[in-house]
């Protein structure tokens, strides 16, 4: 569980189990494999708050995090 207003894109796709590392995270990022809110983000610590989408490998995560 996620006890912080936002949260880093890296962390979030391991949380979402698109990737099992930090390294594959970092990889698909720098690729230009992930958009956030529709535009390509490439800094892997990108924080993210509740409501944000990211796409990557054909799929969409609204980031859904505990309210403050």
């Amino acid at each position: 569980m996620i006890d912080t207003n936002t949260i880093k894109l890296d962390q979030f796709l391991k949380l979402v189990g698109v990737v099992q590392t930090g390294g594959e995270a970092k990889l698909l990022i720098q690729a230009g494999e992930v958009k956030v809110n529709g535009t390509v983000e490439t800094r892997r610590g990108r924080k993210l708050v509740a409501g944000d989408r990211v796409s990557t490998v054909g799929e969409t995560f609204t980031v859904q995090l505990p309210q403050a």
